[in-house]
């Protein structure tokens, strides 16, 4: 049998208020970000979010990519490619879209906080309570528990094709995928969107 995670497919309504959420605490907070770091690549979407809520116009990259299998909790967190530009004296926020395993954004705030800034705190529109990684602001926290592969709307194509490939080992039609998705992943997804992503598949047996 194909493994495959139960799935919540986020919605921009929800990222919306993510950001609104996040943007509040740090406005409550005890400083204003000067520079907001994103993880690249879910990280850009909410950076520029909170950037655009905040009146933060600097906004920097660094890439922290982490290898295993997609949509599970397994791999290792690497730093491939490093700040995008010196924060030397500035208050920093480094920014993810969740925190799952935590490893990518501790190390993203490990690697900023020795480029000199004058303070780092981090944030993430999700944090998963498993997480070896707190950061400073969240939005929402997922139980442990109840733990789910998040489907943001920046990567939507991408783990529609990883997990309809992996379905398609219970049956390669497009209509088996589409079942397959939704009994085992909790995502109803259209077989239009399914043709895109495995154009060479039969759409019945």
């Amino acid at each position: 049998m194909a493994e495959l995670p139960r799935c919540r497919r986020a919605t921009w309504n929800e990222v919306e208020g993510w950001a609104d959420t996040v943007a509040a605490k740090i406005r409550a907070g005890p400083r204003r970000p000067e520079t907001i770091v994103a993880l690249t690549r879910g990280g850009w979407v909410p950076a520029r979010l909170l950037g655009d809520r905040l009146g933060v116009s600097r906004l920097l990259a660094l890439r922290v990519q982490h290898w295993g299998v997609t949509a599970s909790r397994d791999g290792e967190a690497r730093l491939t490619e490093g700040l995008s530009g010196p924060v030397a004296g500035a208050h920093v926020l480094v920014v993810d879209d969740i925190t799952d395993t935590g490893e990518s954004l501790q190390l993203a705030r490990d690697h900023v906080s020795g480029a000199g800034p004058a303070s780092v705190e981090t944030a993430a529109f999700v944090h998963i309570a498993h997480s070896k990684f707190l950061p400073t602001y969240f939005a929402e926290e997922i139980p442990r528990d109840a733990w789910v592969w998040v489907v943001f709307p920046w990567n939507y194509w991408e783990d529609l094709a990883q997990l309809a490939e992996r379905a398609a080992a219970e049956g390669p039609t497009l209509a088996a995928i589409r079942a397959t998705l939704r009994s085992r992943c909790g995502l109803d997804v259209p077989l239009r969107d399914l043709r895109s992503v495995r154009p060479t598949a039969p759409s019945r047996s």
